[in-house]
């Protein structure tokens, strides 16, 4: 484990054909000829490898990157990463996992080709912790993604590779996808955007469409609020769900004023530590001051909710145990990490409330939703504490321990992946006492992206993000 002496920012910023862009602006310079994008894809190679022996994000590298053939699309010549539990033709899939080798994947993902359609440029695929199980990017016998703000604390997870790469400014934007979190947690950590889409706003996610709760939504995580609306708009262009409202592209903030709802300690009893109620309040305070209504709001989740979720996860562990060998002919889930394996056992002595916790997930819709009677958005936490040092959460730590940590970290992002509702992560204008970000979160009724994107843009205006570059 990394000393205190030994931790330290890392970023990859320099005077190059990417200089300081974001996803939108570099893509812009690309159109209008400044920088060709084979310049661009050049110089981001470069500058993951100057990040990656401190950070170690990436995966897989491609070793000659190239837009897809015929590729135009709003986010043409910016160089990105795809997460490794996505398959990218020829690329392997490894789902951070040591239980099985990898092969190259025969084709492209629904979601990648969505991905790719924006005209992005993949230089390879980033790590994830086994499965996307775990709040942070942690192995048992590997490296740890580490955050560019301060090496010694995670980046989060299960999307830590990815949100380590763009925080420390070595390719704007890069794929991400969230089960319980896992765009939002390491948004949170990094001082990203991370945007969690209703279900069905993307393509369906390969790996979670055939469950009974579809849990699972792709997206990306990106350094401002405007890419991550670029992209949405882009996604949008290759496909959209006629059943939910058009989004198209969002450019700024609107002149509506908004009814927010507050919320700072988690249903399920977790208290939020002080550091992140401070930034919350702080963020409820900007929000008055901007002209918006906030008030406190109690949500009508079940109590049941937290160890209903912990079942399905549980579940899902399981459900990989049996059929690992579609992924790999050697699968050994005694190979499988220490929270997989944990979950899994946890599964099996509960197996029989299987049918019960389905149900009451199922239902958590019409709890939430009575929330939202009268207000626009809530504002919670993104989670109950600040970022964690690398090993307080990894894999090895005890089952036991290690899950009471977890739920009393991820006490609030989960529900939205339950329900299906948008819930977005904003940088908060304040950090911890080690430098790192905090981040707050808003969510809305299915369908709201629209509303989070504009309210995203007002505050992103009114206190632009802190930049690693300026540390």
């Amino acid at each position: 484990m990394t000393t205190f002496e030994e931790r330290t920012t890392v970023h990859a910023f320099a005077d190059d054909a990417l200089g300081e862009h974001d996803a939108v602006g570099l893509a812009g310079a690309v159109r209008r000829g400044e920088v060709s994008a084979a310049e661009v894809a050049r110089d981001a190679a470069a500058r993951v490898r100057a990040v990656e022996a401190r950070l170690n994000a990436v995966q897989v590298h491609i070793d000659d990157p190239a837009p897809e053939p015929g590729a135009g699309g709003a986010l043409a010549g910016v160089p990105t990463f795809v997460k490794d539990n996505t398959d990218f033709l020829g690329l392997p899939t490894g789902h951070g996992s040591a239980a099985f080798t990898p092969r190259g994947a025969r084709r492209h993902a629904p979601f990648t080709r969505q991905f790719l359609s924006s005209g992005v440029t993949v230089l390879g695929k980033t790590r994830l912790p086994e499965f996307g199980f775990s709040p942070t990017t942690e192995f048992e016998a590997a490296e740890p993604v580490r955050n560019p703000w301060n090496t010694g604390f995670s980046a989060g997870g299960s999307s830590g590779g990815s949100a380590a790469l763009v925080a420390a400014g070595a390719v704007p934007v890069a794929h991400a996808n969230d089960g319980g979190g896992s765009i939002r947690i390491p948004a949170a950590c990094c001082g990203l955007v991370g945007l969690k889409s209703t279900r069905g706003r993307v393509v369906p996610n390969a790996q979670s469409r055939r469950l009974p709760v579809d849990i699972v939504s792709d997206g990306v995580v990106s350094r401002s609020v405007r890419d991550t609306a670029a992209f949405l708009a882009a996604a949008e262009t290759y496909w959209r769900n006629p059943k939910l409202p058009p989004l198209g592209l969002v450019e700024g903030p609107a002149k509506r004023r908004l009814r927010v709802g507050l919320l700072i300690d988690s249903p399920n009893g977790v208290r939020t530590d002080d550091a992140t109620r401070a930034a919350v309040t702080d963020t409820a305070v900007a929000l008055e001051r901007l002209g918006h209504t906030v008030h406190p709001v109690e949500l009508a989740i079940d109590p049941r909710f937290t160890e209903d979720f912990l079942t399905y996860w549980g579940m899902l562990s399981f459900l990989l145990g049996v059929s690992g060998r579609s992924l790999g002919p050697d699968f050994d889930r005694r190979r499988m990490d220490g929270l997989s394996r944990g979950l899994r056992e946890a599964y099996l002595r509960n197996w029989r409330r299987t049918p019960g916790v389905l149900r009451r997930l199922k239902r958590t819709t019409a709890g939430y939703a009575a929330a939202f009677r009268g207000l626009d958005l809530v504002l919670t936490p993104v989670l109950a504490h600040t970022t964690p040092p690398i090993g307080h959460l990894g894999p090895a730590v005890p089952y036991p321990t290690l899950i009471e940590r977890i739920l009393a970290y991820v006490a609030f992002t989960p529900v939205n992946n339950v329900v299906g509702n948008p819930s977005l992560s904003l940088p908060a204008a304040s950090g911890t006492e080690d430098g790192l970000p905090v981040g707050v979160m808003f969510s809305g009724r299915p369908g709201s992206e629209r509303t989070l994107l504009e309210l995203a843009f007002e505050l992103e205006a009114d206190r632009p993000f802190r930049r690693i570059q300026d540390v």
